[in-house]
């Protein structure tokens, strides 16, 4: 008998954590077709002819564009060359490095721990991550020798600050400041991707030490704030951060391609990131990052920023979720208030979007300004991009989702992304 005490303490604390059952039972998204959800085929076959358009044009080797409604896919197509050199037809199920798409995941999981009352969203992060206590501002800064002074933050980071870019965190090797560019990279904090062997702990407490942009919750700057709640999740959940997403999140929505890091049985569907060079597309280089990371190298970096990789069809499911409240096929991701948290304007006039947009706690978000703005959809619609030139948004007015995956990097003549959301909406007949 007493052997079977700890197999019922594995079991109990599993059940404790395992997402659970709900009342609600959505189904998982399939195919239908325009009109038996609202939305017109004839209109549809706008986007197909904007994509083939660009691909043929050049302006992009290769797209996968994705339209839900109510749950169902009605357009699912794919165009152009996953490798222009290696001749490698762009496929409806390609894997495309999702870069910032990730934020939105790693936002979520923070969500779900903090529905167990793991934590307050407003409690500092130095609480579980004790390297960021009394976080210092830059004052001063000497290019000649990149040196600099600070000054104590008048506060202290908190999760809410991470979650919504206002932590005064910058990024690195991409950031708008070229003093934190110098600084990032002295300290050696990794940005965005690696193939080396460190891991998302080793960074962040390299960025914990690290001065400010400014106080936390003055400005909104685009931060590494979702690398450093990569590792919070770990330290709270326990578990590595990618087992964690595997365990609670992908593996109970069915997103059984999204990954940091590629299986084997995968690999060979990663659309090749390329430039265009001399009118032709060819395979980006090796920069401050490799593009092969996903698929070769230490695979220990599991950046909450900006790591994964996905297709179209799984990054939809994610954004069903959230239209259905939280819940998909059964299982309670989020209790629909908490999803009414994440959508609410937790940045005041901070965030960019000026009267038309404001940032959630996972999210841009459309204001009613930004309805009457057009094309950018209803009221709550919300959405973001990726580093590699990916783009999402979701209508919850009118349950209809957009995914517009590309993988370029450098200039682009493309302008598909604003074209795409407006042309998914004129495709409303009903």
């Amino acid at each position: 008998m007493n052997n079977l005490i700890p197999v019922l303490l594995f079991f109990l604390a599993f059940s404790v954590n395992a997402q659970t059952k709900s009342v609600k039972k959505s189904p998982p998204l399939s195919t239908a077709s325009a009109e038996s959800v609202g939305m017109s085929s004839e209109r549809l076959d706008r986007i197909d002819a904007m994509c083939k358009e660009a691909v043929n044009s050049g302006d992009l080797p290769g797209i996968v564009a994705l339209v839900a409604r109510n749950g169902k896919i009605v357009f699912h197509e794919a165009y152009g060359m996953a490798d222009n050199r290696g001749k490698i037809k762009m496929e409806k199920d390609a894997i495309f490095r999702i870069a910032s798409q990730t934020k939105a995941i790693t936002s979520t999981a923070v969500m779900m721990l903090w529905e167990e009352g793991k934590f307050q969203l407003d409690d500092p992060i130095s609480k579980y991550i004790p390297e960021f206590k009394n976080p210092q501002v830059i004052d001063t800064y000497r290019y000649r020798d990149t040196t600099y002074t600070t000054r104590a933050a008048d506060q202290e980071i908190t999760i809410r600050h991470l979650l919504t870019h206002t932590s005064g965190i910058g990024y690195g090797v991409i950031d708008g400041d070229e003093r934190f560019k110098m600084i990032y990279h002295k300290a050696g904090v990794t940005d965005l991707f690696t193939t080396k062997p460190i891991t998302i702990e080793q960074s962040v407490k390299k960025l914990a030490s690290l001065p400010l942009h400014h106080n936390p919750g003055e400005k909104f700057t685009y931060s590494e704030g979702l690398d450093v709640l990569g590792y919070f999740i770990e330290v709270v959940s326990g578990m590595p951060f990618d087992e964690f997403l595997r365990k609670r999140l992908f593996d109970p929505l069915g997103m059984d391609d999204t990954w940091f890091y590629l299986p084997n049985s995968k690999a060979d569907r990663l659309v090749t990131v390329q430039q265009e060079e001399n009118g032709q597309w060819v395979k980006y280089p090796v920069t401050f990052y490799d593009t092969e990371y996903p698929r070769t190298g230490a695979k220990s970096f599991f950046s909450g920023g900006a790591g994964l990789s996905s297709t179209a069809e799984d990054y939809a499911t994610f954004l069903q979720m959230y239209l259905n409240g939280g819940e998909l096929n059964g299982v309670r991701i989020l209790s629909r208030t908490t999803v009414q948290s994440i959508m609410g304007n937790q940045t005041g006039d901070l965030f960019g979007g000026g009267e038309n947009s404001y940032y959630g706690l996972a999210f841009g978000v459309v204001t009613l300004k930004g309805q009457a703005h057009g094309g950018s959809g209803s009221v709550g619609t919300f959405d973001w991009g990726g580093y590699f030139n990916t783009q999402y948004f979701a209508d919850p007015v009118e349950q209809t989702i957009g995914v517009l995956m590309k993988q370029t990097q450098g200039p682009v003549s493309d302008e598909t992304g604003w074209k795409f959301r407006l042309l998914v909406g004129q495709a409303v007949d009903d």
